[in-house]
């Protein structure tokens, strides 16, 4: 069998640094992509307090190419906005293999978007989708996270944030060169996003609050998490 494992790190910075106090989000789920596999991709921007980030991993496991693995993991940190679009994706398809040589494909994308600013109005899509075609015992998983953090005013990550964020990284990683049972990756993917909130949920509880705010108003840091599967 053979294994391609791809690997991205990024990790963003940008968009104005104004102090704002933020406001409600209002954030749009989880669904199902219906796209055809294909190569990774990752895109971000911010300009005047509008932001767009768009992630994804995407597997084709098939006779040529029996066990297919890909990871996706993005930093996006875009200080003080008023709109922002973000999307995060993840399909994984096996196709034309067969029980006695069953192929492997596993797609993983995580992505992770700071932002402050007053009433912002966010569109947040993270979707999965796993497709067998004509694959009777193939094992094909998509995953995807979406981490959104809200502060009260912009702040980046710190030093030590950033690492062990990266170490993380390194571990799903590594998951590629598991043949451990669909199921038990699934596992491991979960704990591995759990240490990703943990630690967004310390940094986020760092950020700056403004001058002579009363803290009754002031709104608490809040880091929301949205996760989605499929599996055949």
């Amino acid at each position: 069998m053979e294994l391609n494992q791809h690997r991205k790190t990024r990790i963003r910075a940008g968009a104005a640094r104004r102090a704002l106090r933020v406001g409600l989000l209002a954030t749009a789920g989880l669904g199902v992509i219906g796209a055809t596999a294909g190569a990774a991709q990752a895109a971000g921007s911010a300009n005047e307090g509008v932001a767009v980030a768009n992630d994804g991993a995407h597997t084709l496991a098939n006779r040529a190419h029996e066990t297919r693995f890909q990871d996706s993991f993005t930093v996006h940190q875009y200080g003080a906005l008023y709109a922002a679009s973000a999307r995060n994706q993840a399909m994984a398809v096996s196709a034309y293999c067969s029980a006695g040589d069953p192929c492997r494909s596993v797609a993983l994308s995580f992505q992770i978007v700071t932002m402050a600013g007053t009433n912002i109005h966010l569109n947040a899509v993270n979707l999965s989708r796993a497709e067998n075609i004509h694959c009777d015992g193939c094992q094909t998983l998509a995953g995807a996270y979406q981490f959104v953090v809200s502060t009260p005013r912009p702040f980046t990550l710190s030093a030590a944030a950033e690492r062990q964020l990266a170490v993380i990284h390194r571990k799903l990683d590594a998951l590629g060169k598991s043949t451990a049972p669909i199921s038990q990756i699934k596992s491991q993917v979960d704990a591995l996003a759990a240490q990703v909130t943990a630690i967004l949920k310390a940094a986020a509880a760092t950020a700056p609050k403004g001058p002579g705010v009363d803290a009754l108003a002031q709104m608490e840091p809040e880091v929301r998490v949205h996760r989605v599967f499929d599996e055949h």
